[in-house]
């Protein structure tokens, strides 16, 4: 696929098949969102893969979305260093970078992902439960994993809708 057309490939996938992910394809993915900008170059993210099937149950504890997190192969967990913050705001964005990069890395793979953002109701508790220092602030959860069955099909308003005159 070329750059566009991953892009429009892309899906919330909430359903997935029980095929492992390989783990070099998961830093893979997370390699990816390493080349996402950031402002002075901080780079302030940090990163948890999270594999084991009791450890994802517990994780999976701390969102209504949890069947997302039980059938999906994987969850990596994507924290802010606050130690690396140098403008909160455009650290966010930043990170929100770096994930829609680890998306498009894994669409472009052939995987399916969802990105979590409901579990950020419960970032300390899920901190306190990863074992995560409190200089690491959850940002977001990403599911990953093989899709089971088709991706919805999806739409966007016309671009003339979005500009401002």
């Amino acid at each position: 696929m070329n750059c566009e057309e991953t892009i429009r490939a892309r899906r919330s996938v909430r359903r997935y098949a029980p095929d492992r992910v390989d783990d070099n394809v998961l830093r893979c993915i997370v390699q990816a969102g390493l080349w996402a900008p950031s402002g002075l170059n901080n780079q302030p993210w940090k990163f948890k893969i999270i594999t084991d099937a009791r450890q994802k149950e517990g994780l999976a504890q701390f969102t209504k979305y949890a069947s997302v997190i039980r059938e999906a192969p994987a969850a990596l967990c994507v924290f802010l260093d606050t130690t690396q913050v140098y403008s909160r705001d455009k650290d966010i964005m930043a990170i929100g970078a770096c994930i829609q990069n680890m998306l498009l890395q894994a669409t472009a793979l052939g995987l399916g992902t969802c990105w979590l953002g409901e579990i950020l109701n419960k970032k300390n508790e899920v901190g306190k439960f990863l074992n995560i220092g409190p200089d690491y602030e959850l940002m977001a959860v990403v599911a990953v994993g093989v899709s089971r069955g088709k991706p919805e099909l999806s739409s966007r308003k016309d671009l003339d809708q979005c500009l401002l005159p």
